[in-house]
């Protein structure tokens, strides 16, 4: 068995915060049209939106997050995953670069970090001026782990 020796990451903003989603975890970055909302669904979910012909459901990643809602003219982009036969789009502010990172500088998240902040995050990595926290999109999905309000 072969360790990683990095990790390549796509470097995304949440209400002013820096993550990084792991690039083998996103099928497509895409920027969502026409989301329907769906009555009576969880806050976090942002509603249905259609994507060349599949269904998408949307989940606010700033809702997840316990973060401030995004205000209607704020940008929005969505990283496109796949889980079983079901298609989300986690929706961002904004996507930045790829970064490639030694596996060596990921550290667990610090323990006096908000328990649902680390419950959705992998770990972080010291960057030259800031964090770059490593969230674990999964989990961002999975409603077994959902955050209370």
């Amino acid at each position: 068995m072969s360790v990683q020796s990095s990790f390549e990451y796509v470097t995304v903003h949440i209400g002013g915060q820096l993550f990084g989603v792991e690039v083998d975890e996103i099928r497509e970055v895409f920027s969502p049209q026409d989301i329907t909302k769906v009555p009576r669904a969880p806050g976090e979910i942002a509603g249905l939106l259609n994507l060349r012909g599949r269904i998408v459901t949307a989940v606010d990643a700033r809702s997840r997050l316990n973060l401030p809602a995004r205000g209607a003219d704020e940008p929005v982009m969505a990283l496109g995953l796949e889980q079983g036969s079901e298609l989300f789009g986690v929706l961002v502010d904004e996507v930045g670069e790829v970064m490639r990172l030694k596996a060596d500088t990921l550290e667990a998240s610090p323990a006096h970090l908000d328990p649902h902040w680390r419950a959705l995050l992998k770990g972080v990595h010291r960057l030259e001026k800031n964090l770059l926290a490593v969230l674990d999109i999964r989990a961002l999905i999975n409603w077994d782990n959902k955050l209370a309000a």
